[in-house]
């Protein structure tokens, strides 16, 4: 690296013409520990060179002196005053003053007056109490002794009284600088920490009452209920809302800078304590209970409930340490790297468990096997599953099973065992269509190869068969009006792809005129309010005239359809093989894995939370900004509307998540033979695994607050983690909302 840099510098003395110096800066945005970590806070990960190298300064001969530290903010203001340019508006820095060391005295200090000026009126701009500050009051000092010193200046004195003079302002005006420079900075890097510790605790209670809701929650009659009513008469509770309004006036009254929840008005503020007081409370009242429980004698002592499957294993395991990666950037980064080796592992896991019900289980337990045996008998017979827990204890259903046994061996045996390596090379292909995250994000992916212009006929060709494989994937239990809605407005999506420019007819051979595609995305858009309407006045029917869950399990389908249909619009045409897939796993997952397997509602609810999110970044997305596809919120618009384009964008950057959870709700809602509770389990499972990643990544990026990357990488993913809490809300309501069936419990 000396060599390199000696030939740039002989190579800029070369051409440099006498008047205009140049300058080489070399520098490093960050340092490296011993051990080769760069993203903490130690003394050689904070601290890097930074060299000057022109012909502007003067050789320095004699033993090489300790360097001057200064802030990596300092750069900036030096380079403005360097290249004669106004220094940037919101810069802290400060000039680093040797690299004008060789100006006169004069244009020294207007120098440091400019860089004060633009830091005195930054201070102005952000500090209500300006004047009162030290650096202002230093940089006034100074900025008067300047005065004095330009008033002796220009009455031709030159003696050494100016340059002692000049010397003594030139220090005060560094001091000044200094001061003024740490108290921007200081606000900069100032957090809100009351405000912060507010939001968490109240975060991890609901986390917490919601851990301790799980037994109740996944029992039977699934029951939720966060025991508030007794805490509020409590004395504990009262004594709790006094002592945090003691320390909110205390801490209040006491800041220095100004706080969000102090600037709050005082009812709000007492909501607030009380919410906080009275979650506490039902917290220490549902442990309560928990003991009282735990001392009561069990019903049968001899039959254990605490048998863990691989499954089980696999989703505990899984969740914890994607939990704990959280806690570092690498890992955000890459995070999509962490969900497709747990699907992967899923996968492998579910063809075990397939493979044992075929295989090992039909000589070990033979009432298991004839189960296992009907329950892919039912396959053939309806899409809809029926009552399948058939025990064997009768004769002619023996006689029944036993006829069945060859064609176990047959098509669906085999094809069940198929699914998850077809489940895994479809993930693999998804993989290769959108490269994301970081480290390989630059490298060329199909996504990018299908998108180039000569290559235009291929995504066209790509888009029609993905449209009619989606048509042929979700057509199958939508009404006739439904599916002739659902054919035309994908015709309608590949329409407004060719107006746009994406793709092109078979017949089009010429150049076309490109437009917005207004008309024909907004033909799309009456389609789709057409189909979602159709399937919620037939979820009204089965909530309101009569309980019917084939016409809510039809509403429910319908309602998803619409959906799949919108997010086929909002899609790019490169990424349309994506929505396939997904369509194209759940169906042979629910007919193949997880109806055999009778896995139960918790289960299946987590399994869909995997794919959703696995699915979020086989769209292109990550934890980065930059990935959000804006565009999708100006479809069908002529001009920026914000309510729609948020809504739009909200929906194309999540749909994967969004679909997975919906269809969740569709297959839950569909097996009647399962307890009615189960939409319940599925609910809360769903909330509960979205609740634990941000609870916990709340608090590691409050303690990782001064982290190198918070800024670049751990508020962008707390800002996606977020919007995802709040359409997670919205599903839960709907999942509570189809809970009909809540008072009505049958046996599993």
């Amino acid at each position: 690296m000396d060599n390199i840099l000696k030939k740039i510098h002989i190579s800029l003395l070369s051409k440099e013409e006498a008047s205009l110096p140049n300058l080489l800066v070399v520098c490093g945005d960050h340092g490296m520990s011993e051990t080769g970590s760069h993203g903490g806070s130690s003394e050689g990960e904070v601290h890097t060179p930074l060299l000057f190298i022109s012909s502007a300064f003067e050789k320095r001969s004699g033993p090489l002196t300790q360097p001057e530290r200064v802030q990596q903010t300092d750069l900036a203001s030096t380079l403005a005053v360097g290249l004669g340019l106004p220094i940037s508006r919101n810069s802290v820095g400060n000039l680093i003053l040797p690299v004008v060391g060789g100006k006169t005295m004069r244009e020294q200090l207007r120098f440091v007056h400019l860089n004060g000026f633009q830091l005195s009126r930054l201070l102005q701009e952000n500090t209500p109490a300006y004047e009162k500050d030290p650096g202002y009051e230093h940089f006034k000092i100074a900025e008067k002794s300047h005065g004095n010193w330009i008033k002796l200046y220009l009455e031709g004195n030159n003696s050494e009284i100016l340059l002692n003079l000049g010397k003594k302002v030139l220090k005060q005006y560094l001091e000044a600088l200094k001061t003024l420079s740490s108290s921007l900075s200081k606000q900069v890097a100032q957090y809100d920490m009351y405000s912060m510790m507010v939001g968490t605790v109240i975060i991890m209670e609901v986390l917490l009452l919601l851990l301790l809701s799980v037994p109740k929650a996944l029992s039977k009659r699934a029951e939720f209920e966060v025991p508030l009513s007794p805490p509020l008469f409590s004395l504990l509770f009262y004594l709790m809302c006094l002592m945090l309004c003691a320390v909110h006036v205390i801490v209040c009254t006491s800041a220095e800078s100004l706080c969000y929840f102090c600037s709050m008005s005082w009812l709000t503020a007492v909501g607030v304590m009380m919410l906080i007081s009275a979650l506490m409370c039902g917290i220490l009242s549902a442990i309560a209970k928990i003991f009282e429980n735990s001392r009561l004698p069990l019903k049968n002592p001899g039959v254990s409930s605490s048998s863990w499957s691989e499954i089980d294993v696999l989703i505990l395991a899984g969740t914890i340490g994607h939990v704990l990666s959280l806690g570092a950037s690498s890992f955000i980064e890459e995070e999509h790297q962490t969900w497709y080796f747990l699907i992967n592992t899923l996968c492998l896991v579910l063809c075990q468990e397939l493979c044992r019900n075929n295989f090992l289980l039909k000589e070990c337990d033979p009432q298991h096997s004839t189960n296992v045996k009907q329950n892919f008998d039912s396959l053939g017979e309806t899409s809809d599953c029926k009552n399948i827990d058939i025990p064997a204890a009768s004769s002619s259903k023996l006689d029944k099973a036993t006829s069945s046994s060859e064609f176990m061996k047959g098509s669906h045996k085999w094809i069940s065992l198929a699914t998850p390596w077809v489940i895994l090379i479809c993930c693999r292909l998804l993989r290769s269509l959108n490269q994301t995250g970081v480290q390989w994000a630059h490298r060329p992916d199909f996504g990018h190869w299908l998108t180039s212009s000569e290559h235009k006929p291929e995504l066209s060709f790509l888009a029609a068969v993905s449209l009619l494989m989606i048509f042929f994937l979700v057509q199958r239990r939508c009404s006739l009006v439904s599916k002739i809605a659902m054919a035309l407005g994908l015709l309608g999506v590949y329409s407004y792809r060719a107006a746009v420019g994406n793709v092109i007819f078979p017949w089009q051979h010429g150049g076309k005129d490109i437009s917005k595609g207004i008309t024909e995305a907004r033909f799309v858009y009456v389609f789709v309010l057409g189909i979602v309407f159709t399937g919620t006045k037939d979820l009204l029917k089965s909530q309101v005239i009569s309980a019917d869950s084939s016409m809510k399990s039809t509403g429910l389908w319908e309602v998803y359809s619409g959906l799949v249909l919108l997010a086929a619009l909002l899609f790019r045409p490169h990424n349309l093989p994506v929505l396939v897939f997904c369509l194209l796993i759940q169906t042979m997952m629910t007919k193949y894995i997880w109806r055999p397997l009778k896995f139960d509602a918790a289960q299946i609810t987590i399994m869909h939370y995997w794919f959703g999110q696995a699915f979020f970044y086989f769209q292109g997305n990550s934890n980065g900004i930059a990935t959000v596809d804006v565009s999708a919120g100006f479809v069908g618009l002529e001009s920026y509307v914000e309510i729609p384009a948020i809504f739009l964008t909200a929906f194309a950057t999540y749909a994967g998540p969004f679909l997975w959870a919906i269809h969740l709700l569709c297959y839950l809602s569909s097996e009647v033979s399962r307890n009615s509770a189960a939409v319940g389990h599925g609910c809360f499972c769903y909330a509960l695994m979205r609740s634990i990643p941000v609870a916990i990544y709340v608090v590691l990026v409050t303690g990782l607050r001064y982290h190198l990357f918070i800024w670049s990488v751990f508020s962008p993913k707390l800002l996606y983690e977020g919007v995802h809490v709040f359409i997670t809300a919205a599903i839960c309501l709907f999942f509570t909302a189809m809970d009909q069936n809540h008072f009505h419990r049958v046996q599993d």
